[in-house]
């Protein structure tokens, strides 16, 4: 999973954003994780699948799946804005 975050890490710190986006959009990925690691054990059948491919199945233009721990609306909106950053940036580069 690590391996697919980190290129579009890469991408980020290239883009000479502040610090406080570059740990907002880290700390935002690392929930990412969490929430499909928490898919991977609802569905093991996924295991078998590549995790971009996992990936790209719960993310779309419009954000990411609900943080499962009920997290406040301005905490789901910059977990959605990472998502769809992150989702974009898959998206072009398996162009």
């Amino acid at each position: 999973m690590v391996e697919c975050f980190k290129p579009f890490l890469r991408h980020l710190l290239n883009l000479e954003l502040s610090g406080k986006t570059l740990r907002q959009h880290r700390d935002n990925l690392w929930l990412l994780g969490g929430e499909l690691i928490r898919h991977l054990h609802a569905s093991p059948r996924l295991r078998r699948r590549p995790i971009e491919q996992v990936v790209l199945q719960v993310l779309d233009d419009e954000g990411g799946p609900l943080i499962s721990y009920g997290a406040t609306e301005q905490q789901q909106r910059s977990f959605d804005a990472t998502c769809c950053r992150f989702y974009r940036f898959l998206k072009e580069r398996n162009s």
